[in-house]
């Protein structure tokens, strides 16, 4: 399969749009506990969820709104260690910064770095005036990363049943 072209480049990342061939790469990614502890999927994945979420979920975002979420490949060593990207959420009308990655990358400034570029993307090259970041309200690092890149906490909201965490930034003027 032809290799997609970057969206996105930061000292240590590249971003690209997913690809059915990156299925088995999240499916490990997914399979750490600690890893999915704070998301919204209710415990680790199936390889069969992972494809379908990629290719239903994520493939069908770049068709519907031009965006998504980015598979993340460290520069380094070559491998897809996450994701990062922005997702609109059609029952808030806004658009989510969304980043998960490896827990062999957490620690290092990573989902910073991309959160970062994300947003910077997200209000330079798509215009956009907004941009929210949910979490649960326990996930502190997730906090930490949505607070460095400029966003506050606006309130507490539930979706889809579950209390989450409302931070936001407009795009600067």
């Amino acid at each position: 399969m032809e290799e997609p072209g970057f969206v996105l480049e930061t000292a240590r990342l590249r971003l690209r749009r997913f690809t059915l061939d990156d299925v088995d790469d999240m499916y490990r990614i997914n399979c750490d506990p600690e890893v999915v502890r704070y998301t919204h999927d209710g415990g680790t994945l199936t390889r069969e969820e992972v494809e379908r979420r990629i290719r239903e979920d994520v493939l069908g975002d770049y068709r519907k709104h031009g965006y998504g979420r980015w598979a993340v490949i460290h520069k380094q060593d070559g491998k897809v260690i996450g994701f990062a990207g922005l997702k609109y959420l059609d029952e808030l009308k806004e658009t989510d910064l969304g980043y998960r990655f490896a827990r062999a990358y957490w620690g290092m400034g990573i989902a910073t770095e991309a959160a970062q570029a994300v947003v910077d993307f997200g209000f330079r090259q798509l215009d956009m005036g907004r941009i929210i970041g949910l979490t649960l309200p326990e996930n502190r690092a997730s906090i930490r990363v949505l607070e460095k890149v400029g966003m506050k906490f606006e309130k507490t909201i539930t979706i889809d049943g579950i209390q989450a965490a409302y931070y936001a930034m407009n795009a600067p003027r």
